[in-house]
């Protein structure tokens, strides 16, 4: 089997869709004959196990047109799969395959999300989806989901009810487990620093949590917005407690998931959550929210998920406190366990796979 991805972007800086192509093209490229259409850029994620084409961007519309059918007719794919919405460019590379025959997968990655919906509606997503989104929502062959919580949200639409829920994966078999859980004092949040993230809330729990513990926050972001965040830690007089790190990639990162007491992602809204698969798999137990699907933090026993804001993370970090070195081990082991057995990159290629077959 033949199968095409199209993703706006593939660079380390561009967010968590382009680290998830990276994870899925290692073990789904050893199952079909991968390809991966992008755009150019400075600083791209390696992708094992497939074919990596760079097309021009959609604001050069005659080029990429040209560039993106000619690409179809030497490959010829069995699949198209789109990645993300709001990007004129996943629009017209549905379009034109569409209109060559092609069966489209597509994957909004959380953008359909009702807190995403909502930001910017009337001067972003309403001209958008009048021009182009809802007519590519509803023209898929399938609608793929990250989790449960995002189908139901995408049938809330009315748009398309053909959705397949399979999950982000992470190749858990190259993550190493933490081997010591003795408290180093430090919460991690490793992101993309923006505003849905929930980053205030966190600030402002900093400056009500009792005990010297050390927050590091890791990602990139506009610089703007970096900056009220400090602001808003010194005015809360935690500026001395909160690190920011700037972007942290590689093996790098897996050090600082090891090192960290507790991983943080208090965030408004995410179809997954990448990062908190990826906490769990270093053994680090997770604070997030229901903003989020990871119901199994709780029914697991390998982190909290709670609601959105700072009382309740405040909560969790006060409840996070009290327990020993050997509760905090337990909770990273259970944690670790849950993502080799439901989160595994090779048991989500093989569902992807299953989903390719029924088109």
């Amino acid at each position: 089997m033949k199968v095409l991805h199209y993703l706006p972007s593939i660079d380390r800086s561009s967010g968590g869709v382009g680290s998830y192509m990276q994870l899925m093209a290692g073990e789904l490229g050893k199952l079909v004959d991968l390809h991966i259409a992008t755009h150019a850029s400075t600083n791209m994620y390696g992708m094992a196990n497939s074919h990596v084409h760079c097309i021009p961007e959609w604001k050069y519309i005659r080029r990429m047109r040209r560039q993106w059918e000619e690409l179809l007719d030497k490959i010829r794919p069995d699949i198209v799969h789109v990645n993300c919405c709001w990007m004129p460019g996943s629009a017209l590379a549905q379009k034109w395959a569409q209109a060559k025959g092609c069966k489209i997968v597509l994957s909004p990655h959380g953008m359909l999300e009702p807190w995403i919906m909502q930001r910017h509606y009337w001067t972003r997503k309403f001209p958008a989806l009048l021009l182009y989104q809802k007519a590519a929502v509803k023209r898929a062959d399938f609608l793929h989901a990250t989790a449960e919580s995002e189908k139901d949200n995408l049938l809330k639409l009315g748009w398309n009810n053909r959705i397949s829920v399979v999950a982000n994966g992470v190749d858990v078999g190259n993550i190493e487990m933490k081997g010591s859980w003795k408290r180093t004092g430090k919460i991690l949040f490793l992101s993309r620093v923006h505003p849905k993230k929930g980053l205030e809330f966190l600030i402002e729990a900093m400056s009500r949590i009792k005990g010297e513990l050390q927050c590091l926050i890791a990602g990139e972001g506009e610089q703007d917005y970096i900056e009220q965040l400090k602001d808003l830690a010194k005015k809360k007089g935690v500026a001395d407690r909160i690190d920011f790190l700037g972007g942290i990639y590689g093996d790098n990162k897996w050090k600082y998931f090891k090192d960290a007491d507790v991983f943080v992602l208090p965030t408004y809204s995410e179809n997954f959550g990448i990062v908190v698969a990826e906490a769990l798999a270093s053994g680090t137990p997770v604070i997030t929210t229901t903003g989020t699907p990871w119901n199994e933090l709780n029914t697991e026993h390998c982190g909290w998920w709670i609601d959105i804001g700072e009382n309740a993370l405040v909560g969790a970090l006060n409840e996070f406190l009290s327990l020993s070195d050997e509760e905090l081990e337990a909770m990273g082991r259970n944690g670790r366990r849950l993502v080799e057995e439901r989160y595994s990159t090779f048991k989500i290629a093989k569902d992807m796979l299953s989903l390719y077959r029924q088109l």
